[in-house]
């Protein structure tokens, strides 16, 4: 391959950072009979993006853990704790791209690295391509939708309380939502 012909190819990427005021995280988890709710305040992140070779494409985001906030300041506190989430041994949650295959019709499984609570495991994102539009201000933008359910036991968040019905206080699976829109560095 020539200089020239790497050139012509790497100009089809962009960088794209997370725009936070257009952007979420949140989850859910069972709680007893019901689901609690939550979000994650404080993240950021980048996309490298091309639209022509998809598998070229990148992404790297970061979730503060001490801005969890499921609109109840005692749990949130206790999810802080060393109970779940350990939030001064263990500041963020981080996920890093390790590959994109494309499933057409803007579907994609970005496959990388998802780090919760000092454990590291190889997850599969199934990512929605919501377009591309430029704002009235001139700023080129993109947007990108993911949901997975996880298992918060994986990654050593495994307090529990034993109800006396049976069965446990808080349900192991946690199903997370990532919307993002992102404006081009």
């Amino acid at each position: 391959m020539t200089a020239a012909t790497a050139t012509a190819i790497s100009t089809g990427t962009r960088t794209y950072e997370i725009d936070h005021a257009h952007s979420e995280v949140t989850f859910q988890v069972r709680h007893l009979l019901s689901k609690v709710r939550g979000r994650f305040s404080d993240f950021a992140g980048t996309i490298d993006f091309d639209a022509d070779q998809p598998e070229r494409s990148s992404a790297a985001f970061t979730i503060r853990a001490a801005s969890i906030d499921t609109n109840q300041p005692d749990r949130d506190a206790h999810l802080r704790s060393d109970d779940f989430f350990g939030v001064e041994r263990f500041p963020a949650l981080t996920f890093t791209s390790t590959g994109v295959v494309a499933r057409g019709e803007g579907r994609f499984d970005v496959a990388g690295d998802l780090t919760i609570h000092g454990v590291t495991r190889p997850v599969i994102l199934p990512a929605t391509y919501l377009g591309a539009v430029t704002d009235p201000w001139g700023h080129e933008k993109l947007a990108f939708e993911t949901e997975i359910t996880l298992n918060r036991r994986d990654y050593g968040l495994t307090w529990n309380a034993a109800l006396e019905t049976g069965g446990f206080l808080v349900g192991d699976e946690v199903r997370v939502s990532v919307s993002v829109q992102a404006q081009a560095r």
